[in-house]
């Protein structure tokens, strides 16, 4: 079974940078296809971007120029780095993990407060 572990999220003033990781607890990440999700207060939570395991790319309307999602298969890890942030980028942020459209798993979360 996969588990996910995410980090680096924090408090960041409007305008600054972070960059998340998602470590996988499995030797065969590298099938898998990498996403980022996001959950605000009292909203759904939101595809932000994700990567394949073939290395292809897509993003949210909201974050294309700001985030980049990237995958280092040799230490099992997903990132997102995220520039430029906002205050609408406040949220929850969930690694997951699938395969074929079947979602296999979800990281505890790492929370990421934009505010001056």
């Amino acid at each position: 079974q996969v588990q996910l572990v995410e980090s680096g999220g924090g408090l960041v003033q409007p305008g600054g940078s972070l960059r998340l990781s998602c470590v996988a607890s499995t030797s065969i990440f590298s099938i898998y296809d990498m996403a980022w999700y996001r959950q605000a207060p009292e909203k759904q939570r939101e595809l932000v971007a994700k990567i394949t395991f073939s290395g292809s790319t897509n993003y949210a309307d909201s974050v294309k120029g700001r985030f980049t999602i990237s995958r280092d298969n040799a230490n099992n890890t997903a990132y997102l780095q995220m520039n430029r942030l906002q205050p609408e980028d406040t949220a929850v942020y969930f690694c997951n993990a699938a395969r074929d459209f079947v979602s296999f798993a979800w990281g505890q979360g790492t929370q990421v407060t934009v505010s001056s």
